[in-house]
């Protein structure tokens, strides 16, 4: 992936050293289901093809096969392009119908120290009425993205992992777009910095080495100095929403708990066991972080370690 680095976003994107799935998975903690098209296996856990069949986006290229005789998913994204507008489709020409600007941003002294503020003093072109500095984001050194076909292989029933492994520099889940998201990492496998934050789009998106456009974050209106409310994010997360599904086949839920109240017992894999919109009966699920990183507004998506066993996240 490719951004502005410290030492050249990261949003490391696609360097695709995608880890193949293992068999070593246990029991879930998952509770069984009496909803028709939500259904259960006493040794294995909450089935989860009815909702990954229902909400994957069939008219943004997304595709899904079931392999009962495997026990599998096989989610297939024909593009990988995003569903929504940013500034990535056309850069330098700005002619493409989901083009739009790149957000101008201000920030606090107190943010500087978190932006690493010498690494993109380039970007500072003024103060606002109260002093504080305008950043305004900027394309990363891919400065367009491309078309890339992904292939996302998932576990019909998810279970927790007996060991479990760290998320990587590369696709660690699929939004319900299709588009992949990546952890907290960049290229240098560093956690992202001020000047890997200042190229994302205003979705929480960038393209990587291979012009792969890829989240890190959920999407951040508070970026527009003015808003665009007819644009309906996929990575929306203040609230209960679906977003998409890890490599381990659990899904990723927004901030939120389906009573809107925000989870205070998550675990150390930033998930926990209960009811949702789609798994009225409980299931484990991811929630996105509540900590604003680098305080800079953005919120990460899915960070540390898997609570299952990933599956294949391939591309070509």
């Amino acid at each position: 992936m490719k951004s502005v680095f410290f030492n050249a976003i990261a949003i490391a994107v696609f360097l695709l050293a995608f880890s193949c799935s293992s068999d070593d998975n246990t029991t879930s903690d998952g509770d069984a289901s009496t909803d028709d098209e939500v259904t259960t296996d006493e040794t294995s856990g909450v089935a989860i093809t009815a909702v990954v069949q229902e909400f994957f986006k069939e008219d943004n290229g997304v595709s899904v096969t079931v392999d009962e005789e495997n026990g599998t998913i096989i989610i297939t994204s024909s593009t990988g392009l995003p569903d929504h507008k940013s500034p990535y489709f056309d850069v330098y020409g700005m002619d493409h119908e989901l083009y739009e600007d790149f957000p101008v941003y201000s920030v606090t002294d107190g943010i500087l120290e978190n932006f690493y503020i010498d690494q993109i003093a380039d970007r500072i072109f003024s103060y606002d009425e109260e002093g504080n500095y305008i950043i305004t984001y900027h394309a990363n050194n891919n400065d367009e993205i491309a078309a890339v076909q992904y292939t996302m292989q998932i576990p019909i029933y998810p279970t927790e992992a007996t060991t479990k492994v760290d998320t990587e520099l590369s696709a660690i889940g699929m939004v319900l777009n299709g588009v992949p998201f990546f952890n907290n990492l960049n290229r240098d496998s560093d956690p992202l910095g001020g000047a890997d934050v200042s190229t994302l789009d205003t979705a929480g998106g960038h393209p990587g080495a291979n012009l792969d456009y890829h989240y890190h974050v959920g999407a951040n209106f508070g970026l527009y100095t003015d808003e665009n409310p007819e644009i309906a994010y996929g990575t929306i997360i203040d609230e209960d929403n679906l977003v998409g599904f890890m490599r381990d086949g659990f899904p990723l839920y927004g901030q939120q708990d389906q009573d809107g109240t925000y989870p205070d017992d998550l675990d150390d894999y930033g998930g926990h066991i209960g009811v949702t919109e789609h798994f009225p009966d409980g299931i484990y699920h991811y929630h996105a972080s509540t900590e604003d990183y680098l305080d800079a507004g953005w919120y990460v998506l899915k960070s540390g370690q898997y609570y299952g066993t990933p599956g294949t996240f391939s591309s070509n």
